[in-house]
Order: C-alpha cells, then sequence, then structure tokens
C-alpha cells in the first residue's frame, strides 16, 4: 500500500514532456529546415517575371470622345457575355473607363453591341 502513494513519472527521464528539440534523431531540424516545402525537394531557382505595364490605348491615341457608333471599336473591350471587362486586364485609365462604359451602354440600347450572348 505504500506504493500507491509515491509520486509516478512518465515522458522524459527530465521530468518535463517536452525536452525543446526537434522529434528524431539528432541533428535534424526538421523538414522544413531542410528543403523548404515539406512535400518534396527545395525550389531552386525562382523565374523573375516582369510584367509590362499597359497602357491607355485612348490616352495613346490622345481620344478626347469614345464614339459609341464604332461598335469595331467598342466591341474589344466586351466577353463573349456581355460583359465589360476591367480596367485591370484592358489597361484603360480610369477617365477613359468611365466614357467606354458610358458608350458601350449607349451602344447595346440601340443594338450595336448585344446585351447577352445567346445560351
Amino acid at each position: 500500500m505504500a506504493e500507491d502513494n509515491a509520486p509516478q513519472h512518465h515522458g522524459s527521464p527530465s521530468g518535463s514532456p517536452h525536452h525543446g528539440g526537434a522529434s528524431g534523431p539528432p541533428g535534424s531540424a526538421g523538414p522544413r529546415a531542410q528543403g523548404g516545402r515539406p512535400g518534396g525537394p527545395a525550389k531552386r531557382g525562382k523565374r523573375n517575371f516582369v510584367r509590362k505595364k499597359k497602357v491607355c490605348r485612348f490616352c495613346v491615341d490622345k481620344v478626347d470622345l469614345i464614339d459609341y457608333k464604332k461598335a469595331e471599336v467598342l466591341s474589344p473591350f466586351l466577353q463573349e457575355r456581355g460583359k465589360i471587362l476591367p480596367r485591370r486586364m484592358t489597361g484603360t485609365c480610369a477617365r477613359h473607363q468611365r466614357w467606354l462604359t458610358v458608350a458601350i451602354k449607349r451602344a447595346q440600347n440601340i443594338a450595336l453591341l448585344p446585351f447577352a450572348a445567346e445560351l
């Protein structure tokens, strides 16, 4: 009965459950310290990709009015579904994007451009 009251130690010999080192053989610091990605080898080289700055084609041509009657000028700014492409895709400046939106909507109202593609 005297043995039941004795403190029992489980775990590491130092008494603390975590001894601060990495789990595994000594000298290993884990998968990330060896190669970066846990699922494969280290990435050797990174491709440097410099994106070319898009320029507004209306600013380049010094356009002061976007004519809604010229559907061939407006159609590249529409998706196949009839949506207007955003500035980040076309590269137009904010002022010309607003003018472009108004012109496209006017051309759609008089049936020069489609509202939406046929499904």
